[in-house]
């Protein structure tokens, strides 16, 4: 069983609510005002939590780094992006104090030692270690000396990897969430790799969750059902903007929905129904839409009933329909008419 911590003021355990992490990644495009705008539109939407990366090519990068894919025509090479992808620590503040203004919990993706030191001088409330960066020991010892919570990504490290991360990371005492990921842009279904999830919280006994690239909102759904701790997921203004991980992001409006859809979730799955109470608390509904005995047609007082004699109607406020039977053979005690329902105080 998980132990529960705190990113941010918002409580990560087995009884809490899912952490929703609406990742922005590179969907900025540089652009500072674009990176301010994704906070207003994020935090509108209902999630907790907003995600950057924080780029710095020198650091993290050589100039011969390949692009994974060709994508952009105005930068000559990967390094070339990484550096217009950069934001100056001045610029960070602000985007940290728009998101705190906003009521998000800020998180930022550091890809280099030098990137965690400025992301500890601006603020961020935990540390997301990228899947590329899992088997960076001198930079998780640099995350761990801050004493803040760990959420750990595994999108291309098989268990071996991923046990080492782990135990680094548990050894230096701080809170820990390991999420299932599979680094695919868009990642498809047969890849999601939902069993993962039960497979980590058994293995590591943190707190697990998802981090999810299909660009739909069912992973996240379908996660939610199996009691998630966190869920991360790319978004976009729009399917037609520019950059390499649209293709795995939902739009704002589908963020929206997948916060709805997951607290939904969360309510049903904290409310298991006992249908004996549901059936008592259901009675004035059940008299409305079930079935009472009534007789077809007018009959004198002395009549004996036989099958012919009688039919099934709403409301359900007389003789039950499951009597119906057991009136086969009784006598009436007064005349009836047509349509009206039967009761005892009318048969011998």
């Amino acid at each position: 069983m998980s132990q529960r911590f705190n990113i941010g003021g918002i409580a990560i355990g087995p009884e809490d609510p899912c952490l929703v992490v609406a990742e922005v990644a590179q969907a900025h495009d540089g652009s500072l005002g674009t990176a301010h705008a994704y906070i207003d539109a994020i935090a509108e939407s209902g999630a907790q939590a907003v995600k950057f990366q924080t780029h710095i090519a020198s650091a993290e990068s050589t100039p011969d780094e390949p692009w994974r894919v060709k994508f952009s025509p105005q930068d000559a090479t990967r390094y070339d992006y990484w550096k217009r992808m950069e934001f100056t620590e001045e610029q960070w503040c602000g985007l940290k104090r728009h998101a705190d203004e906003r009521g998000l919990v800020f998180l930022s993706s550091p890809f280099s030692v030098k990137a965690v030191e400025l992301l500890k001088r601006v603020g961020v409330a935990a540390w997301k270690v990228p899947s590329g960066e899992t088997t960076n020991a001198p930079m998780l010892k640099r995350m761990m000396a801050t004493g803040l919570p760990v959420i750990l990504s595994t999108g291309m490290s098989p268990i071996s990897e991923i046990d080492t991360a782990v135990g680094c990371i548990k050894s230096g005492g701080v809170p820990l969430a390991v999420l299932q990921c599979t680094t695919a842009y868009p990642c498809p279904p047969e890849k999601i790799g939902l069993n993962l999830i039960s497979e980590f919280l058994e293995r590591y006994g943190c707190a697990v969750g998802l981090s999810d690239h299909s660009g739909t909102i069912y992973p996240g759904l379908a996660a939610a059902t199996l009691g998630i701790d966190i869920l991360e997921t790319h978004v976009t203004f729009s399917r037609k903007i520019f950059g390499p991980d649209v293709p795995a992001s939902i739009t704002i409006k589908e963020l929206r929905r997948l916060v709805e859809g997951i607290r939904f979730i969360e309510t049903m799955m904290a409310n298991p129904v006992n249908k004996e109470q549901m059936a008592r608390e259901m009675e004035s509904l059940r008299n409305t839409f079930t079935k009472s005995v009534v007789v077809r047609i007018d009959l004198p007082a002395g009549t004996t009933l036989r099958e012919e004699h009688l039919a099934l109607k709403k409301p359900g406020t007389g003789i039950p329909a499951a009597r119906l039977p057991e009136l086969i053979g009784r006598r009436l005690k007064q005349a009836v008419t047509a349509d009206s329902l039967l009761s005892e105080d009318k048969l011998v």
